[in-house]
């Protein structure tokens, strides 16, 4: 990975440094005010970095952020609990799906959104609370930069909207070469998502596909990963949509034809009953702690854990920023 490097918010750091990486969670959300279910509201910094200690003594060493301006990211956040933590932390620019978005990313043309999605990537992310891709990065000690792209397609299709975000997330990919990762709702319209982004240009390996276990037809998951992408079964820990031990049987059935190394975990815990350090659970160390002996039993070795867990993200989230390599220093 000569030359590349992952983009974490604390700056850019060597992609084999990163260790044990969830791929899609959320840390710091501030809803629109339509959301009124106040479980959704992640406002606590001080119970997000417990659940970050809790996630980084049972081993992890990093997380990507998921959470895009339609729905309150928290750049200095983010600085601030990685920092705390020690944990890794890669931030997304982009947007959500339409329901959250549409109010953002109907002003803007497709070319306004890949160039802001672009200047969050090389200049910094806009401060916390800002909806208008006109507004400056954010300067100062908890400045941060994207180092992922975010796009997004509602149930069976994108609307007008989300596919224009789509395609200015391959702009802003060919651009800057930070990776895209995208909302499924509910695992559908993946196959479409993945030809929409390599037909515009995106390498498949430079793409991962999130929440394909809400559809776990393991024939369509096989169509999609033949297209080359990643894709996220990141939904670990939420019973009421399938039980982890058929999480863990599709795993090892997708391993198995081949396609460990496109694999992600995580379990998109966006809710703050989801995390221990409110009292819920299963939280971020779920992962390490519940999910990597199961797969063990199921005969995974070392080898084969560390492609899947560290490996992978390490290769999906590295990149040769545009201009240059960047610099390998945790704070920028």
């Amino acid at each position: 990975m000569s030359g590349r490097i992952v983009r974490t918010v604390l700056g850019d750091v060597d992609p084999g440094t990163l260790g044990l990486v969830l791929g899609h969670e959320h840390l710091v959300t501030h809803p629109p005010a339509f959301v009124t279910d106040p479980d959704l509201t992640m406002a606590s910094e001080a119970e997000a970095l417990a659940e970050l200690a809790d996630f980084a003594a049972a081993g992890g060493g990093g997380l990507v952020e998921m959470t895009t301006i339609d729905y309150g990211r928290d750049g200095p956040a983010l600085v601030r609990l990685s920092r705390a933590s020690g944990v890794h932390v890669v931030a997304a620019t982009g947007f959500n799906q339409g329901k959250f978005a549409d109010r953002i990313s109907s002003r803007f043309s497709t070319e306004a959104i890949a160039a802001w999605m672009a200047r969050e990537v090389a200049d910094g992310l806009a401060a916390p609370g800002v909806e208008s891709l006109d507004a400056p990065a954010l300067a100062g000690p908890f400045a941060a930069r994207a180092g992922l792209i975010k796009a997004s397609s509602g149930l069976d299709g994108p609307g007008d909207d989300e596919r224009r975000v789509l395609e200015a997330a391959a702009l802003a990919h060919l651009r800057t070469g930070a990776p895209i990762s995208t909302h499924t709702e509910k695992g559908t319209w993946a196959l479409e998502q993945a030809r929409l982004l390599t037909g515009a240009g995106v390498p498949s390996t430079s793409i991962l596909l999130s929440h394909l276990d809400l559809k776990p037809d393991l024939g369509y998951l096989l169509e999609v990963l033949a297209t080359g992408v990643s894709i996220g079964l990141d939904q670990f820990g939420k019973a009421k949509y399938l039980p982890d031990a058929d999480r863990v049987a599709l795993v090892e059935a997708l391993a198995g034809r081949g396609h460990l190394d496109q694999l992600m975990l995580s379990g998109d815990m966006a809710r703050r009953s989801s995390w221990r350090s409110t009292g819920g659970g299963p939280g971020l160390a779920h992962i390490p702690r519940t999910i990597l002996p199961m797969l063990r039993e199921r005969g995974f070795d070392a080898d084969a854990m560390i492609r899947l867990t560290v490996g992978n993200a390490a290769r999906f989230l590295a990149f040769a920023p545009a201009g240059g390599a960047g610099g390998s220093s945790p704070e920028r």
